[in-house]
């Protein structure tokens, strides 16, 4: 069957442009865009040998797409482990961020530029037997030649935007031709829901996969006894510090006229002496949670590993640090979230738009920037109601999300075991 005429030009007009792509990809490495020790993923020539057996294809076009992948990566890995995993993703920020998060075994590549000649190649070697794609980013030329070679094919926590939505409504036929050979289609919300049937989709449910994650674990002896050990006073836990964060959550912890312990657990624990020096200087009582533990310590530098699920879970409140500076994006709210764990935030969370969002419309978080930390706080501190009414939406809405996306979970591995089914 001939292709709708929009199609057809974009194969043509990629056809015709692929002979440039390199030029193009080294003018972007120039400027920091792209890894050029990596090029050759970007035009479709992978060097990394395809695992025998079945193959799952994951693509999360950035940084937060990628981050949403992760619980689905980890499902897959648990519950299918003789089954190959490959993400891929569009920016350089985005393979550094999945370099430290993926599990050893998954395969991370660049997504090829979307020629003909490029997806050809890419799907020649890998031969996804599942391919999932996650939110907008629709590539057609990957996409089609994917479906030809019999790959199924699912778009998962998936939303159009005004713009997207305005330009697939102008080319219709494209559209259906697109969305209609998707075998699962899993919106993130109503509003998406309509847009995706309207164009030809068949919406099987809602699920946003950045939910569904499992409670951070937690050492319950060291839980009881920490439970008893510092229950002399309340608790404020400053979560996944930068350099540059340490300092205003210090002043801002000065300023409050009755200040809680606190608990600074930097996102990098080498950090720790450095943080307990600043403590020092501020002159606070300070102790080292790797070395010998003081309980009349004022400040408690967590510079140990694995243990943020301990101390959302004895924090009377928390700041859910990289978000005071710039330049970080921010890190997850739907952990303290889950812990029913009082929630504040700097403004840039960059990297956790949609969450924030959701959890803001929920009443469930409290947003403050460096120059008025210590007046929120010492708000919230004053209002245990008001700490544990936040706490109780976000957790709500939370454990609504997490089941949702549990259940669109359910649906990818079952669509996968269907293809693997003789």
């Amino acid at each position: 069957m001939s292709l709708p005429l929009s199609l057809a030009l974009y194969r043509a007009a990629t056809t015709a442009l692929e002979p440039f792509a390199p030029l193009l990809l080294g003018h972007r490495a120039k400027a920091g865009k792209e890894d050029r020790a990596r090029l050759h993923e970007r035009l479709g020539r992978p060097q990394t040998p395809r695992p025998d057996g079945v193959l799952v294809w994951l693509h999360g076009a950035s940084v937060g797409e990628s981050l949403s992948i992760l619980p689905l990566v980890e499902r897959l890995r648990a519950e299918r482990p003789g089954v190959a995993v490959l993400v891929t993703s569009g920016t350089v920020t985005s393979a550094q961020l999945l370099a430290r998060r993926l599990p050893a075994g998954t395969i991370h590549q660049f997504l090829p530029v979307d020629t003909p000649g490029g997806a050809r190649r890419f799907l020649d070697h890998w031969r996804p037997d599942l391919a999932v794609f996650v939110e907008s980013e629709l590539w057609p030329n990957l996409l089609l030649a994917a479906k030809a070679r019999g790959a199924k094919l699912a778009l998962v926590s998936a939303k159009l935007s005004d713009k997207s939505y305005a330009g697939w409504r102008a080319r219709p036929f494209a559209a259906y031709e697109l969305f209609s050979g998707f075998d699962l289609i899993l919106a993130q919300d109503g509003r998406a829901t309509e847009r995706l049937s309207s164009l030809g989709g068949t919406v099987a449910g809602e699920a946003d996969l950045k939910f569904g994650a499992a409670p951070l674990p937690v050492d319950a002896a060291a839980l009881a006894s920490l439970r008893v050990r510092l229950s002399d006073r309340p608790l404020l836990l400053a979560a996944s510090t930068h350099p540059g964060e340490d300092e205003r959550v210090l002043a801002a912890w000065r300023g409050l006229p009755d200040p809680p312990r606190l608990v600074i657990v930097p996102r990098h624990p080498e950090r720790g002496p450095a943080i307990a020096d600043l403590a020092l200087a501020a002159g606070a009582a300070v102790c080292l949670r790797s070395r010998e533990p003081d309980d009349s310590a004022e400040v408690i530098v967590a510079d140990t590993l694995g243990e943020l699920g301990l101390w959302y879970r004895l924090a009377d409140l928390a700041l859910v640090a990289g978000s005071l500076v710039e330049g970080i994006g921010g890190h997850n709210p739907l952990e303290p979230a889950r812990l029913d764990c009082p929630i504040v935030s700097g403004p840039h969370v960059e990297n956790w738009l949609t969450a924030y969002a959701d959890l803001r419309d929920a009443d469930g978080v409290t947003f403050a920037d460096a120059s008025v930390l210590d007046a929120r706080l010492a708000e919230l501190l004053a209002r245990p109601d008001v700490l544990r009414s936040r706490a109780d939406r976000a957790r709500a809405f939370v454990a609504r999300r997490d089941a949702e996306a549990r259940a669109g979970l359910d649906r990818i591995l079952a669509l996968l075991d269907a293809e693997a089914r003789p």
